[in-house]
């Protein structure tokens, strides 16, 4: 059996885990700053740093209160992408345990632990028999939708990754945050245009769709933003609560739409064994239920994180970690990387 430990702090939530290869999430924990950084309307990178020099010393304690660190065989970091400075907190302290606990020390790319979060729930399931089934699921063809990035991918039998779109402006996470503050609604926004979406009509509004065409290997979001603008602004201001609900359901449509639409020209080229959905976005209940409608039309099983693995967490470090540790940093001095 090997235990890892993981530190995921790429943004503003700093999380801990610690998975092992014969079941599963031992323990994990995640300190969020939601409340703190809401009253800006995003995420302040100078007040995230703050928290993470106050949240992960916290959390390592809370750990040690909880399990033994004897168990623990080795450790692994998000390296990157994500904020520097955050990212700097946690490589830090990862480095440090390592060096004192005379453990080897994994950096892992924080997009391949979002791609590799989906097959939690396949590994939870039966640890044992892992490593003979997962074969089955690939390639794979994988959607990875957060506030950052948007990106299809495909996942071979040797768990190398390959881009297959990705966009060109604003990811979906962020279409769907910047919708919701011209909408008049909190950070973050995606969840509450979906919270206000709900029961409303989803075909009140007739939305612009990028690169709708299969050889545009493209995502993009910007238009679709803009045109939410110009047509708030042809909106009275006494009519605009009664639209609200519709506006929200017409504009979460097109995002998942346009999300679903790339998915299937990719799929129409190419045999996959299983498709996944992953990141932040994937928390997203209408974007669950169309992609469980594109895989039962392609007959193929759909691989989607435990929905409190949509947002970053720690958990999916360490099983990158475990599962994939050649395309892993093996060093006891890492240093922030974007390479997926």
């Amino acid at each position: 059996m090997t235990c890892v430990l993981a530190i995921e702090s790429s943004c503003d939530d700093a999380g801990l885990a610690v998975f092992s290869s014969a079941t599963g999430i031992l323990y994990e924990s995640t300190q969020s700053q939601l409340n703190l950084h809401r009253r800006y309307g995003g995420v302040v990178p100078g007040l995230a740093v703050r928290e993470h020099l106050r949240s992960i010393p916290l959390l390592l304690e809370n750990l040690q209160e909880s399990r033994n660190v004897a168990e623990i065989d080795c450790l692994a970091v998000t390296t990157g992408p994500g904020l520097a400075a955050s990212l700097s907190m946690g490589i830090q302290a990862a480095q440090a345990l390592a060096a004192a606990w005379q453990k080897p020390l994994h950096g892992v790319h924080h997009l391949r632990g979002h791609l590799l979060s989906a097959w939690i729930p396949l590994f939870e399931k039966e640890p044992a028999t892992f490593l003979s089934r997962y074969p089955n699921f690939l390639p794979q063809l994988a959607l990875l939708v957060s506030g950052g990035h948007t990106l299809l991918l495909e996942l071979d039998a040797h768990w190398s990754v390959q881009v297959l779109a990705a966009t060109v402006d604003d990811a979906a996470g962020e279409a769907l945050d910047k919708g919701a503050k011209l909408l008049g609604l909190p950070y973050p926004g995606g969840p509450e245009i979906e919270k206000k979406a709900f029961g409303a009509n989803p075909h009140a509004y007739d939305f612009p769709r990028a690169f709708a065409k299969a050889e545009d290997r493209k995502f993009s979001f910007s238009g679709l933003k803009t045109s939410l603008r110009y047509l708030l602004e042809k909106i009275p201001d006494e009519n605009f609560p009664a639209q609200q609900a519709d506006l929200c359901a017409s504009y979460q449509k097109t995002v998942v739409e346009t999300l679903c639409h790339k998915t299937r020209q990719v799929f129409s080229e190419k045999r996959f064994a299983s498709l996944a959905l992953s990141g932040g976005v994937a928390a997203n209940g209408l974007l669950r239920a169309e992609m469980e409608a594109l895989a039962r039309e392609f007959s193929i099983p759909l691989l989607q994180p435990y929905l409190r693995h949509a947002g970053d967490n720690a958990a999916m470090i360490a099983f990158a970690a475990l599962v994939d540790p050649s395309h892993t940093q093996a060093s006891p001095l890492l240093e922030a990387s974007w390479r997926l």
